[in-house]
């Protein structure tokens, strides 16, 4: 069995693409919607805005730089598929590969834009049907199938037990110490625990402008605080790893209401600074011979800007000419293709290189190729098909969603208004 009990960063880092707007603002689910009632800069005439697929395309790029990472830039379970470390068949790529898993910071920084967005005007019940018809469908056909792929006789990796596999189909699995079926899954619990923190501080009572500002404030100081007090419950609930990229992007989001929030841009400024700060602190480390990789400080501080710098563009409305239709199949490819590509890649990669002698390179890019085509299957399939029904089924019938007057730049305004 793979040893995945552990949520060590260095060993296990992936993203969670959770990171969803409304289903009901798009065709897709996945697909970026900007409707925040206002115009370009916050003050304009209420109305839809146009989607970001921008935003998905970087949620894309966000999932191929943790498959990088996964398949290319790092030891462990991938090296038994290989045959031999990723070092010695990429021996210059594998250094920019390392870099990837930096990929979950770019995703978390989409999370809290997104979930903002898709928070705001909901009530605590339509939110959670958004999020859980969003997450779980696909969620538990991914667990199934790596479960069933596992125990083919001719896999090398073993399956969970049985109790282990029930267990993992309610996403409880890492805070109750139960083997993981999916490896990336980690990033999932973060998520969640996010949106709870959200739903509880914002959306149960009214998204407002200074509520968010002061939902930002005070966990941006919790967290802080609880890196000094070292207590395990603070950490669990509060995050102090992750908290600064979902602020961060949650102060996007008021970015992209109102260009000239102060505070949104605050919040920003300073969870970008804290956040690479602990990015260095948990990916650098001095260069060694018997390292895997050597990531530099400064590499690291540059891909967590480019996180922060591409979600600000896209706030601030420079890419929405951007409209290309493909991006909102990208972005709804992004959340299976992340939930499959690690375990059942190390399956392709084992059947092309070790078993069919494919060149490294190839089978790099055949097994990124292989589980985007899985993923797509896995969206037309299971998504398309399970996520309207289990949202009906858990929204119940409509009005479940709040509307308000769209506030003038600045202001404040209860986004409350009873009815649909």
């Amino acid at each position: 069995m793979i040893d995945t009990s552990g949520a060590t960063r260095e060993a296990d880092p992936s993203p969670a693409l959770r990171a969803e707007p409304p289903p009901e603002t798009g065709p897709a689910a996945g697909t970026a919607d900007a409707r925040s009632g206002e115009g370009p800069s916050g003050g304009g005439k209420a109305g839809a805005r146009p989607r970001l697929r921008a935003l998905d395309g970087l949620r894309l790029v966000a999932a191929l730089m943790v498959a990088a990472y996964h398949y290319g830039g790092r030891g462990g379970d991938v090296t038994t598929a290989w045959g031999t470390s990723a070092a010695h068949l990429f021996p210059t790529l594998h250094g920019y590969f390392a870099y990837g898993c930096l990929g979950v910071e770019v995703f978390f920084v989409i999370s809290g834009f997104v979930i903002c967005m898709s928070g705001w005007g909901r009530t605590l019940r339509s939110f959670f049907a958004s999020r859980a018809s969003r997450l779980l469908p696909a969620y538990w056909a991914a667990v199934l199938l790596v479960t069933g792929v596992f125990a083919l006789p001719a896999v090398v990796y073993e399956a969970v037990s049985p109790s282990d596999l029930l267990v993992n189909l309610t996403m409880f699995q890492q805070p109750l110490g139960v083997d993981r079926v999916l490896g990336v899954c980690w990033t999932l619990w973060a998520e969640i625990r996010f949106y709870a923190l959200f739903a509880l501080c914002v959306v149960l009572p009214g998204a407002t402008r200074r509520r968010v500002v002061m939902f930002c404030a005070c966990w941006t100081l919790a967290s802080v605080l609880t890196v000094s007090a070292r207590q395990p419950l603070l950490d669990v609930v509060l995050m102090p790893e992750y908290a600064p990229f979902f602020i961060g992007g949650v102060g996007l989001y008021l970015v992209h209401r109102d260009h000239r929030d102060v505070h949104g841009w605050g919040i920003t400024v300073v969870s970008w600074l804290i956040g690479q700060h602990l990015a260095v602190r948990d990916l650098w480390h001095a260069p060694s011979a018997d390292a895997f990789s050597n990531r530099s400080s400064l590499g690291i501080v540059l891909v967590v800007t480019f996180g922060f710098a591409a979600v600000a563009v896209m706030a601030l409305g420079v890419l929405d000419r951007v409209n290309w239709r493909w991006l909102t199949v990208a972005g709804a490819l992004t959340y299976p293709f992340y939930l499959v590509h690690e375990h059942l890649g190390w399956v392709v990669i084992h059947e092309l290189h070790h078993g069919l002698h494919v060149p490294a390179k190839a089978t790099f890019v055949l097994t990124v190729v292989t589980m985007l085509v899985l993923a797509w299957l896995l969206h037309r399939l299971v998504e398309k098909r399970l996520t309207p029904l289990l949202r009906t089924a858990l929204a119940g019938p409509p009005g479940g969603t709040r509307t308000a007057a769209p506030p003038a730049p600045g202001q404040d305004s209860p986004a409350a208004a009873p009815g649909r």
